[in-house]
C-alpha cells in the first residue's frame, strides 16, 4: 500500500525539491505554515502515517500522538529533538527516526549575530537606506575583547576558534567542562560561571537544553555583565531568563543581545525582542543552509525508504 506521509513547517517550500522523494511509494502532502493550536494538528494530520518534522518547529507530545492512531513513523531532522515525546511514541509502537546535519551553520550564524552586533550592522545599513544618516555609530573592537563562551562542546569549539582568530581572549565554562578540555581547544578555563560572565564583552551560549542547562543564565547573571557587553543565544532560549533578559535590555544594563532562538517559535508579533532597538534576531536560521537542508532531507528520504523496506533505520531513541 502506498504510504501517507506528511511534512511539517515548510517554511521554505523545498522539501520536494531538496531531494529525491520519487523513489517513494508514497503520497507526500507537504505544508508550508505552521499549525500551532494541538486540535488543529491532530485534524491535519488523521490518517496519516508518517510525519516528517522540521526540527522543533512543532511539537509532538503525548497528547498529539495519542490522538494519531495511524501514525507509524515520525521523522525528524537531526537527531535529537527535545519537542518530541520519544517514549511516548515507543511504548504506542511509532518508530521515532533523525537524520544527520551540520555544525558549522550554527557556527557561522553565531559569528554573523557576533559581528553584527559589534558593528551595528543593522543600525548602519538601516540609516544608510532610509534616511541617508552616514556614521551614525562606534564600532566595537573584537581583537582584544574576551569571548565568553557558555559550553565547549562541538559547536563551541569552533565558535571559540574562530574567536582566537580574530585576536580575542577566549574563556569558557560548562558544569562539566576541564582545564585539559579547554586547553585542548586553545582556550583558558573560566574558574566559574560568574567569571566568565563577568569577565566577557562577548557571552555565547551553546549548551544543549536539560533540566540543568534550563534557566542557567538568570537575572543575577545578567545583572553581572558589563554594562558593554553582548549577549548571543542560538542554542535553546530557555537557557537563559527571558522575562529577566527583556528587563536587562529596556533597563540598557547591557549594550545589546543577538538571538536566533525564543520560546515560542514563531515569536508571536507583539513580543518585545522584535522592538528593543539592541535586539539583534534572527527567525531561528541557525541550522537553515543549503548544506544543512540538503543533508536533512536526503537522509529523511532515506529513514522513509528504509523504514518501507523493513530496514534499519536511524533511530531515536
Amino acid at each position: 500500500m502506498t504510504l501517507r506521509c506528511a511534512v511539517l513547517d515548510d517554511y521554505q517550500g523545498v522539501a520536494l525539491t531538496s531531494a529525491d522523494w520519487s523513489r517513494l511509494d508514497a503520497t507526500v502532502d507537504v505544508f508550508a505554515d505552521h499549525i500551532a493550536d494541538e486540535s488543529a494538528l491532530v485534524e491535519t494530520l488523521a490518517g496519516y502515517e508518517a510525519v516528517v518534522l522540521m526540527r522543533e518547529r512543532t511539537p509532538f507530545p503525548r497528547s498529539v500522538l495519542e490522538q494519531l492512531p495511524d501514525l507509524r513513523l515520525l521523522v525528524t531532522t537531526g537527531m535529537r529533538n527535545a519537542s518530541v515525546d520519544v517514549a511516548a511514541a515507543t511504548q504506542r509502537g511509532i518508530v521515532v527516526c533523525g537524520t544527520g546535519g551540520l555544525t558549522t551553520s550554527t557556527v557561522e550564524l553565531t559569528w554573523a549575530l557576533i559581528t553584527g552586533l559589534a558593528r551595528s550592522v543593522v543600525v548602519e545599513n538601516t540609516g544608510l537606506r532610509s534616511n541617508g544618516r552616514w556614521q551614525q555609530t562606534v564600532g566595537t573592537d573584537l581583537a582584544g575583547a574576551t569571548l565568553g563562551v557558555l559550553g565547549l562542546g562541538r559547536i563551541g569549539s569552533l565558535v571559540a576558534k574562530v574567536g582566537l582568530a580574530f585576536g580575542m581572549d577566549v574563556a569558557a565554562w560548562s558544569q562539566n567542562l576541564t582545564a585539559g578540555a579547554a586547553a585542548a581547544a586553545g582556550v583558558r578555563l573560566a574558574g566559574s560561571k560568574a567569571e566568565l560572565v563577568a569577565a566577557a564583552d562577548f557571552l555565547t551560549i551553546h549548551l544543549v537544553l536539560s533540566d540543568r542547562s534550563r534557566g542557567l543564565v538568570g537575572a543575577d547573571d545578567l545583572a553581572a555583565m558589563k554594562p558593554s557587553a553582548f549577549l548571543v543565544n542560538t542554542s535553546r532560549a530557555p537557557i537563559v531568563d527571558q522575562d529577566a533578559l527583556v528587563t536587562a535590555l529596556r533597563e540598557e544594563r547591557i549594550a545589546g543581545a543577538g538571538l536566533d532562538v525564543y520560546d515560542v517559535e514563531p515569536l508571536p508579533a507583539d513580543h518585545p525582542f522584535r522592538t528593543l532597538p539592541t535586539v539583534l534576531a534572527t527567525p531561528h536560521l541557525g541550522y537553515v543552509t543549503r548544506g544543512g537542508y540538503a543533508i536533512f532531507w536526503r537522509e529523511v528520504v532515506e529513514d522513509i525508504a528504509a523504514f518501507m523496506a523493513g530496514a534499519p533505520v536511524r533511530t531515536i531513541t
